[in-house]
C-alpha cells in the first residue's frame, strides 16, 4: 500500500469511548467551561503560575467576562480534593503550593482521564478514582493537564487515553488500559525481585508516584566532583549482582544500600568512578511467559526517570520515595569517598517491544511520537530489541534532555554512558 493510500485508509475500532465511560449522569445543563490562557501567567515563576491558575479557576465568575463560560466546581476523592484547570508545563506530576499539577503529552488522544490509586487498590488492580479531563479546560495544544488541589500523599497515578486503536496505522490509544506517565519519578508494581504478583501475574498494573512539595533527603552539602575524563578509573557495576551473593556479608544484599558497604573497598582499588549498568525501572520477569530465564541485565526500560525499586531495601514502600532516597544515599556516599557515579542509559528502545508487546506507557500515550514506525504500523527494529525510540522527534528529544537533567540536578549523578548511541542519530528516513 502506498503512503498516499495509507493516509486515506480508515483507522477504526468499535470500542467504548472514554467519554461514554465518564459522561456526566442525570439531567441538567452541561458544565460551563473556561480555557486556561497562557498569557495570564507569562513571565511568572512556577509558584506564581500555580497561584494564577488557582485564582483564574476560583474567581472567574467575579471577572465579569460574559463572553467566556466559567467552569463549575469539580471535586475528587469524596470532596477532599478540588479539580482545577492546571497548566501544561512542566510535564509530569509537579507538587506545588496547595496541590499537584499533572501534565502529559498525547497528540492523538481525543479524551483523557487522570486515574488515582491507593497502594491497596493498585494491588487489587482497581482504580480508586478517575478524573475525566475536559478538552476545553484541561488541554493546551497536545498537552493534557489538571491541577488537583488538596492532599494526595500516599496516592499513585496513571492515565487513560481514548482515540484511535488501529495497530496497522500505528495507533494504540486503548481506553481499557491505564498507562504510566513517561515522566513519573517512581513506578510502583511488584515489590519483591523475581516474585510475580497475585495470580502469578508478571505484568501487574503499574502506577506512578505522586511527589510531595518537600524533600526529606539531606544531601549534606554534596557537590559534583568534576574529574577530567582522562583521569577516570571506571568500575562497571551491576548493582544487584555486586552484593547479592552471601559472600558479600552485607545487611541488604543486591541493593543500593548494600553496595554502600563496599564503597571503601572500591576506593582501596583506586576506583574513582562507578558506571552503573541499567538502574531504571524494568521488569526482570518480562520473559517469564515464554522462558524460565529472568532479565538480569536490565536493558529493557519501562520508565527512564524511575530508579529500579527492586534494587532497593525499601522497595515500593512509601510509594517509591524510599527507593529514590536510597539511590541518592548511594550517590552521596560515593561522592564522600571521591567516587563519581555515571549511569548506563538505554534510550534506543523500551520494554514495550514490537507490535506484539504490552501497552505499558509510551505506546499507550502516543505511539506514533515515541517510536519509529513503518508505513503499516510495524515497529522499526534498529535496536534489535523489538522497537526503536524515536529520538529525533522534538517531543522525544526534549523528553531525553529533561530526563538527563533530572538525574543530574535531582539525583546528583555525574554523567552517562549511552547504550547503542547511534540510534539517537537516526531520522525518520
Amino acid at each position: 500500500m502506498t503512503m498516499m493510500a495509507m493516509a486515506k485508509a480508515p483507522c477504526l475500532c468499535a470500542r467504548p469511548s472514554l467519554a461514554a465511560r465518564t459522561r456526566r449522569p442525570g439531567p441538567g445543563p452541561a458544565p460551563r467551561l473556561r480555557r486556561w490562557r497562557p498569557n495570564a501567567t507569562a513571565g511568572k515563576g512556577v509558584g506564581e503560575v500555580c497561584a494564577a491558575v488557582v485564582e483564574v479557576a476560583t474567581k472567574a465568575e467575579d471577572e465579569g467576562e460574559e463572553d467566556e463560560p466559567v467552569a463549575e466546581d469539580r471535586y475528587a476523592l469524596g470532596g477532599a480534593c478540588r479539580v482545577l484547570a492546571g497548566m501544561p508545563t512542566p510535564l509530569g506530576a509537579t507538587a506545588l503550593a496547595g496541590g499537584v499539577n499533572f501534565a502529559v503529552y498525547s497528540g492523538g488522544a481525543t479524551a483523557a482521564a487522570l486515574c488515582l490509586f491507593t497502594p491497596e487498590d493498585l494491588k487489587a488492580d482497581r482504580v480508586t478514582e478517575e478524573v475525566p479531563l475536559d478538552p476545553l479546560m484541561n488541554r493546551t495544544g497536545n498537552v493534557w493537564h489538571v491541577f488537583i488541589e488538596g492532599e494526595l500523599q500516599d496516592m499513585l497515578y496513571g492515565y487513560r487515553f481514548d482515540g484511535t486503536f488501529a495497530p496497522h496505522c500505528g495507533h494504540y490509544l486503548d481506553v481499557s488500559n491505564v498507562v504510566v506517565d513517561p515522566y513519573a519519578k517512581a513506578v510502583i508494581s511488584r515489590g519483591e525481585y523475581g516474585v510475580p504478583a497475585r495470580g502469578n501475574n508478571c505484568w501487574p498494573q503499574m502506577a506512578g508516584m505522586i511527589p510531595l512539595p518537600y524533600s526529606t533527603f539531606d544531601w549534606e552539602g554534596d557537590l559534583p566532583l568534576r574529574y577530567p575524563q582522562k583521569d577516570l578509573v571506571i568500575y562497571e557495576m551491576h548493582l544487584r549482582g555486586f552484593t547479592k551473593h552471601d559472600s558479600s556479608n552485607v545487611e541488604h544484599p543486591g541493593t543500593f544500600i548494600g553496595a554502600v558497604s563496599k564503597l571503601d573497598y572500591l576506593k582501596e582499588l583506586g576506583v574513582n568512578c562507578i558506571e552503573l549498568m541499567p538502574c531504571h525501572e524494568f521488569n526482570e520477569l518480562e520473559y517469564s511467559t515464554s522462558s524460565s530465564k529472568m532479565n538480569f541485565w536490565g536493558y529493557s526500560t519501562i520508565n527512564f526517570f524511575s530508579p529500579m525499586t527492586r534494587y532497593t531495601s525499601g522497595g515500593i514502600k512509601n510509594c517509591g520515595r524510599d527507593a529514590i532516597n536510597e539511590f541518592k544515599t548511594f550517590v552521596r556516599e560515593a561522592h564522600k569517598r571521591g567516587i563519581e557515579v555515571i549511569l548506563d542509559v538505554v534510550f534506543n528502545h523500551t520494554a514495550e517491544g514490537n507490535e506484539n508487546g504490552p501497552i505499558l506507557s509510551f505506546r499507550g500515550v502516543d505511539n506514533t511520537t515515541y517510536y519509529m514506525l513503518a508505513p503499516k504500523g510495524e515497529f522499526y527494529n534498529y535496536s534489535g530489541c523489538g522497537n526503536t525510540f524515536n529520538c529525533n522527534h522534538p517531543v522525544v528529544r526534549q523528553f531525553i534532555v529533561d530526563c538527563l537533567r533530572y538525574w543530574v540536578t535531582e539525583m546528583h549523578v555525574d554523567g552517562f554512558r549511552f547504550d547503542l548511541a547511534s540510534i539517537m542519530t537516526r531520522g525518520s528516513s
